[in-house]
């Protein structure tokens, strides 16, 4: 099997969803929602299991949502969160070691 270098466009899509993973706080964020019954969750339920204010954590999960990792949707005057899984299955696919050619995002 022969893997093709990533072009600089695939690179720089990819670069960023991992600059958003790569802070320790939005990665816990990533895996309470994870965790979370439904693989979804308000910003109230995130607060304290990080220990941060709602506006710090609204401004992480807003860095996740402009990467692509979690999708936002208002319900309400409050924000739920999901993951955007084909995002992160394109992700895992990229750093697998039997990974086949990167896929591009969207």
């Amino acid at each position: 099997m022969t893997v093709s270098p990533l072009r600089l466009d695939d690179a720089q899509d990819y670069a960023r969803i991992l600059k958003a993973v790569a802070d320790p706080t939005r990665l816990r964020l990533v895996s309470l929602v994870a965790a979370h019954e439904g693989q979804e969750a308000c910003v109230c339920d995130l607060t304290e299991p990080v220990g941060l204010g709602q506006p710090t954590v609204s401004h992480h999960l807003k860095i996740l949502v402009d990467a692509g990792v979690l999708h936002r949707e208002k319900r309400g005057v409050w924000s739920y969160y999901s993951l955007e899984a084909a995002t992160l299955n394109r992700l895992s696919e990229f750093l697998s070691p039997n990974g086949s050619k990167p896929p591009g995002l969207v």
